[in-house]
């Protein structure tokens, strides 16, 4: 190029940047400093996100520094660039000092630090300034729902949704996806039902991204029947709404039917990625369709090699392990492309477990500590298998080693809903409010079973 003004520079590492070459649009617009052009905002915006694409704190630092020289610091374009770059790599402090710099910051900016600040645990602090934006849309609403659905903040997710009705702020088709996921880890049936009669409200037809998060929010809390009449409902069903079903089905124990769901997708001509074979080797595991779902994993080595990821091979381990073909397990580890991780090791430890081979488990913990000392489960799992094979001094020595090393179990959980409230409890607990009404009904329930197995017996 004869003549370099900005605006063809600006273009060029732009293209760069929308065809993935950030390491080439980063080398640009050096060249176009030496050059002696002076970037402007929008050479700064698309710079920018060649160094969050890149994972470069650095680079970003940098560009930040040279913006603030040529004054271009307080403008819009390139603050909020700075700020979703900072809020991306997780320097929360530099993005709130960018917001602060910028001179008129838009819904983008704020919406751009609130999903930073949730993204790394901060939901007081993007509370906060979501409550301080000069104006809130369905994006900022948006973003803070979103971003408490990723955090695990599932209450928090409804509680913003109401508030946002209640304000007269219209839910759009991306709000729906979001929410549904809070109320599917929640496990909040009832709550569930309200959000889908809210989307019939506020949109009438559903489009297919709804539709899927329909799906799979049904599967998720067990109610199979409404998650098939969810996936029939949508018009034009694409390979995710396939695999909503594939998996709802793999979930719930039902490997035949995802079988048969995932050979009703390959009539239609969608092919499956790896989401749809992770469900069906899910499925085949917990359904015992061991031969089946080998079968599978051979398929997709051959016709499809691209979509084979590690948790494709551990499932394989898994199945195989889990029906005793603990010979067929090693082999397949020994023949894996590349090192198996822990996970591996876990999911042959677990056949294990099933299947008393103490030995076997031993040798496989002993891997296990040796990729992660601290790994608290593989010491579960191996004094799991020493307890089916009644060996209570190996049970008390493990125990004995996971409280001198100071390692931590993750306590298991269950939970009901009752009237549309979700009450979780843990093993032992006594902190709900109705605990002793809890415990004197399943001691009524205990004593009853054993007066009736008293009364069969002497019959």
């Amino acid at each position: 190029m004869p003549h370099r003004d900005v605006v063809s520079a600006t273009a060029a590492i732009g293209a760069l940047t929308r065809r993935g070459r950030h390491r080439d649009a980063l080398a640009m617009f050096s060249r176009v400093l030496a050059g002696g052009v002076a970037p402007n905002e929008f050479t700064f915006g698309t710079v920018l996100r060649s160094a969050t694409a890149l994972r470069a704190p650095r680079v970003g630092a940098q560009l930040h520094a040279c913006a603030a020289k040529l004054g271009l610091c307080s403008n819009v374009f390139v603050g909020s660039a700075l700020l979703d770059h900072y809020a991306k790599m997780g320097a929360m402090k530099e993005a709130q000092g960018a917001l602060e710099d910028t001179s008129e910051p838009n819904v983008v900016s704020y919406t751009a630090l609130i999903a930073g600040l949730l993204k790394n645990g901060m939901f007081d602090e993007a509370d906060r300034l979501f409550r301080r934006m000069p104006e809130r849309n369905v994006i900022s609403w948006n973003a803070m729902i979103g971003g408490c659905s990723q955090a695990g903040l599932s209450e928090e997710a409804v509680n913003l949704f109401l508030e946002m009705c209640r304000e007269g702020v219209t839910p759009n088709q991306s709000t729906f996806p979001c929410l549904l996921t809070s109320v599917a880890n929640a496990g909040a049936l009832g709550v569930g039902r309200s959000v889908h009669a809210s989307a019939i409200k506020f949109l009438g037809n559903l489009d297919v991204y709804v539709g899927n998060s329909l799906v799979s929010f049904y599967a998720r809390c067990g109610s199979l029947e409404n998650s098939v009449l969810a996936f029939k409902k949508i018009r034009q069903k694409n390979v995710v709404s396939w695999n909503a079903l594939i998996c709802g089905y793999a979930q719930n124990g039902r490997g035949e039917e995802a079988l048969d769901a995932y050979k009703a997708m390959r009539a239609t001509g969608l092919k499956p990625d790896n989401v749809t074979l992770l469900g069906l080797l899910f499925g085949c595991n917990h359904a015992g369709l061991v031969d089946e779902g080998y079968a599978l994993f051979k398929t997709a080595e051959m016709e499809q090699p691209g979509i084979l990821k590690p948790e494709h091979y551990a499932c394989v381990v898994d199945l195989l392990s889990r029906a005793k073909r603990f010979d067929d397990a090693k082999r397949f580890l020994e023949e894996l492309p590349f090192e198996p991780g822990i996970g591996f090791w876990k999911a042959l430890i677990g056949g294990c477990q099933i299947h008393w081979n103490r030995e076997l488990a031993e040798s496989v913990a002993k891997r296990i500590h040796e990729l992660d000392p601290k790994d608290t489960s593989s010491y579960i799992l191996l004094s799991n298998v020493y307890s089916a094979a009644g060996s209570w001094q190996s049970v008390s020595n493990i125990r004995r080693e996971i409280k001198e090393k100071g390692l931590k179990r993750i306590t298991g959980c269950s939970w009901i809903e009752v009237q549309d409230k979700v009450h979780v409890f843990f093993n032992g607990d006594c902190r709900h409010q109705q605990s002793d009404e809890i415990y004197s009904v399943l001691e009524a329930c205990l004593y009853t079973g054993k007066d009736d197995e008293h009364e069969l017996s002497t019959v």
